[in-house]
C-alpha cells in the first residue's frame, strides 16, 4: 500500500505518521509539505520525517501527476490552518485550502487513487445556538478558514464515487503535545500560560463552547477513514470527529488546567466583545460508525502531557503569543525576510527551495 500525506510537517502530522506507520508497517508512506514549519521542532530526539519513506518539499497548489502514480490513498492535512492566518492571508487560504484541495482530489481520482481522507473542521458551524450540531445541521462559517472547509466539502462530494471514496473528517479543535507544537490553540495556550507565568488570561469572556480532540485521537480517526467500507457512510462521508464528553466552555478549560497545575490564577476578560465562534457538536454518528476508533485521551491526560512536554523543553516564555509557537508569526517572519511571496510561495533566491 502507498499512502501520501500532505501537510505532514505541521502540528498534527507527526501523530498521523506515527499512527499510520504502526497500522501499516509495510506501507510506503510519502510526505508532501511546503516546509513552512519544518524548523518548528519541539521536544523530539529525532526528525519526525524519518518515519516516512519519501519526503517531498513542494506546494500543494502545484502537484505533479507523476507523484501520485500508484498511490492508493491520500491523507490531506495541508492547509492554512487557523483563523488568524486565514484572516491575514484570506486569498491564499482559499487558494490552498479550497481550490488546491479540490484540484488535488481531481488529479488523484484521474490517476487511480482510491481513497481521499480530508481534514475538515467543526469550525464550519460557526455560531450555533440550541443543541449540538450534527452533520445535517446548517453550517455558518464565520472565517476564511471555515469557509474554505465548507467549499471544499461541497466540491469533494461531487467527485466521490465507487472508485474514489472520500471521507471528510470534521475535526474538533486540536490540542495536545506534538513534535511540532503549536500554542495558538485554546487548551495549549492555557497550559503554556500556566507553565510560563502561573497565570491564565482568557482573551474572551470565557463563555464560548468548543469541542476538543487530542492529536493522537485525530490520527486514530484518520486510521479508521483509511479502512472504512463504503457501507459505513457511503462513497462520500462528512462526519464530526470528537467525543460528546469533550464539549467545553472556554472558562471550564482554564479551570481544568488549574486543577492539574496548582497555584494558577485565572483571569477572564469580562469586558471582551462576544466571541461569535461558539458551538456544541454531536459525535453520535462517528460513535456509531467507528466504535473501535473512538477518542481515548481524556482532558486531564492531555493537560498533563502538555505540562510535562513544556517543562521538559524548559519552557518559560511568558511572551509566547508573540513567538514562533504561533503559526501566523512564522509565516509573517518568512514574509518579512523575503523568503516567501505575498502568495506564500517560496522565492527562488531562498537557498532552501
Amino acid at each position: 500500500m502507498k499512502i501520501l500525506i500532505t501537510g505532514n510537517m505541521g502540528y498534527i502530522g507527526p501523530s498521523v505518521v506515527q499512527r499510520i506507520r504502526a497500522s501499516y508497517p509495510n506501507a510506503i508512506m510519502i510526505g508532501f509539505d511546503m516546509g513552512y514549519f519544518a524548523s518548528c521542532l519541539t521536544n523530539t530526539e529525532v526528525f519526525p520525517e524519518c518515519k516516512v519513506d519519501l519526503q517531498y518539499f513542494s506546494d500543494v497548489r502545484h502537484v505533479r501527476k507523476d507523484l501520485l502514480q500508484d498511490v492508493d490513498a491520500i491523507v490531506h492535512l495541508a492547509a492554512i490552518s487557523n483563523d488568524p492566518m486565514g484572516n491575514t492571508f484570506e486569498d491564499v487560504t482559499l487558494d490552498i485550502n479550497y481550490r488546491a484541495s479540490v484540484e488535488l482530489a481531481k488529479i488523484a481520482k484521474d490517476v487511480g487513487v482510491k481513497r481521499f481522507v480530508y481534514a475538515s473542521s467543526c469550525s464550519m458551524y460557526g455560531f450555533a445556538e440550541g443543541g449540538p450540531r450534527t452533520e445535517t445541521s446548517p453550517v455558518n462559517p464565520l472565517t476564511a478558514y471555515a469557509k474554505s472547509k465548507v467549499l471544499t466539502e461541497r466540491d469533494l462530494e461531487k467527485i466521490a464515487d465507487k472508485n474514489f471514496m472520500v471521507t471528510s473528517l470534521r475535526f474538533s479543535t486540536a490540542c495536545g503535545m506534538s513534535e511540532r507544537l503549536r500554542l495558538d490553540l485554546v487548551l495549549n495556550d492555557f497550559v503554556a500560560c500556566a507553565v510560563a507565568t502561573k497565570k491564565i488570561t482568557i482573551l474572551s469572556d470565557g463563555t464560548p463552547w468548543r469541542p476538543l480532540i487530542n492529536t493522537k485521537d485525530m490520527a486514530r480517526a484518520i486510521d479508521w477513514a483509511l479502512k472504512r467500507a463504503a457501507t459505513d457512510g457511503g462513497e462520500f462521508l462528512a462526519v464530526n470527529i470528537g467525543s460528546n464528553e469533550w464539549n467545553y466552555q472556554v472558562k471550564d478549560l482554564a479551570v481544568a488546567v488549574a486543577k492539574v497545575i496548582p497555584g494558577i490564577e485565572v483571569s477572564i476578560n469580562k469586558d471582551a466583545p462576544p466571541d461569535k465562534r461558539s458551538y456544541k457538536v454531536s459525535f453520535d454518528l462517528f460513535q456509531r460508525l467507528a466504535p473501535d476508533y473512538q477518542p481515548k485521551v481524556d482532558l486531564m491526560t492531555t493537560i498533563k502531557e502538555l505540562k510535562d512536554g513544556l517543562e521538559a523543553m524548559g519552557f518559560k516564555d511568558g511572551n509566547f503569543r508573540n513567538s514562533e509557537f504561533m503559526r501566523l508569526k512564522v509565516l509573517t517572519n518568512l514574509r518579512s525576510k523575503g523568503f516567501v511571496t505575498e502568495k506564500l510561495e517560496w522565492v527562488n533566491k531562498f537557498s532552501g527551495v
